[in-house]
């Protein structure tokens, strides 16, 4: 890696399939170790099951939410917490606040379209 200075992203807000709105902030071919994403999911808002093919942290940098990974019993999430999710076991989080609930989303390696799988549940 050389250094460098990246401007802050000034990209919308995309919606997903999964119930939340992504902003990348750092998703380079020429990075292949590391992604990072702001993610923001709605008050009263359950993302939908999915699973990916790349380990997962979320920094939650802002709200409250209920976590649930696997077969893991759910958690309370909230300012400051660190979620590990590892590659391959699903995952989904509810907004349990008032406000937004974000969270910067680091994929390691680096996330892209096919790393993510959504999960029929019905």
């Amino acid at each position: 890696m050389e250094f460098g200075i990246v401007e802050a992203a000034r990209g919308v807000a995309t919606e997903t399939e999964e119930r939340c709105f992504i902003t990348e902030l750092w998703n380079d071919s020429h990075d292949e170790a590391v992604s990072l994403a702001r993610a923001t999911v709605l008050p009263g808002v359950t993302t939908a099951w999915h699973v990916l093919s790349v380990d997962e942290r979320y920094v939650v940098t802002q709200g409250s939410g209920r976590m649930e990974v696997g077969k893991h019993d759910a958690r309370d999430i909230g300012s400051g917490d660190v979620v590990l999710i590892p590659a391959g076991i699903r995952q989904r989080v509810t907004n349990t606040g008032e406000g937004d609930l974000e969270f910067l989303c680091v994929c390691t390696p680096r996330f892209t379209s096919d790393c993510y799988s959504g999960i029929d549940t019905t």
